[in-house]
């Protein structure tokens, strides 16, 4: 088993990166990257151990769930590396759940799917946010308005409506996700944006966009023609 220093330069993992940039590298490339060394016992490289752990693992969001524990009982890892892989993983889901900043813009509905994407994609209950805009449409503030039951989140138009005519917003728009991951939206859906939309009308607040996150995929209703 040749170690990767031994390769030719294109095909190194970190000679890869620094000349054509991160997003060149496979999964296994950019693990291997953070592993760093390969197991001298079975003479097996980071590369070789990267591959393993993901075909251990089945995918990387569930290598990035595993316990000190089940990192520990694969093959070359131990509690240094272990400790390396649950660093990265725990940087990455803080990088996720980075709350927006006041002035933050958005242009399309792909760039609310982005932000809130791996922030509420794994949640087992439904959370709805409302982003209060101003009339060019920046941030105000983000209000979480209700953390649902496992399949449904209520929300009542005056619980949304109160800080959007405390904040003077003249714009808002509505996120929340849908834990079985599929971001279709259900009847109550439907009706709750329509109400909402009406209550929006009557205060003079334009409702922009009712964005549903799910596994991998958003559905938007202005994208749809739902919202006019």
């Amino acid at each position: 088993m040749r170690r990767i220093k031994d390769w030719p330069l294109n095909e190194r993992p970190r000679e890869k990166l620094l000349q054509q940039g991160p997003g060149r590298l496979t999964d296994a490339e950019l693990l291997a990257l953070i592993i760093r060394t390969g197991s001298s016992s079975d003479k097996s490289s980071a590369l070789d151990q990267a591959r393993q752990l993901l075909a251990s693992f089945g995918s990387l969001r569930s290598l990035a769930a595993a316990s000190t524990r089940e990192l520990c009982r694969q093959k070359g890892i131990g509690p240094a590396k272990a400790a390396e892989l649950q660093a990265l993983f725990e940087l990455a889901r803080r990088f996720g759940r980075q709350q927006l900043l006041p002035g933050a813009r958005f242009t399309s509905s792909a760039d609310i799917f982005r932000h809130y994407h791996e922030k509420l994609r794994d949640q087992k209950k439904e959370h709805f946010y409302s982003l209060l805009l101003d009339s060019k449409n920046r941030l105000l503030r983000e209000i979480r308005v209700s953390e649902g039951s496992l399949n449904a989140s209520i929300v009542h138009p005056r619980e949304v409506f109160n800080p959007v005519i405390r904040e003077s917003a003249a714009a808002v728009l509505f996120v929340h996700n849908h834990p079985s991951g599929d971001p279709t939206p259900s009847r109550e859906d439907i009706d709750l944006t329509a109400r909402l939309v009406e209550a929006g009308k009557l205060m003079g607040v334009r409702v922009l966009d009712h964005i549903i996150i799910g596994n991998g995929d958003y559905i938007s209703f202005c994208d749809r023609g739902l919202i006019e």
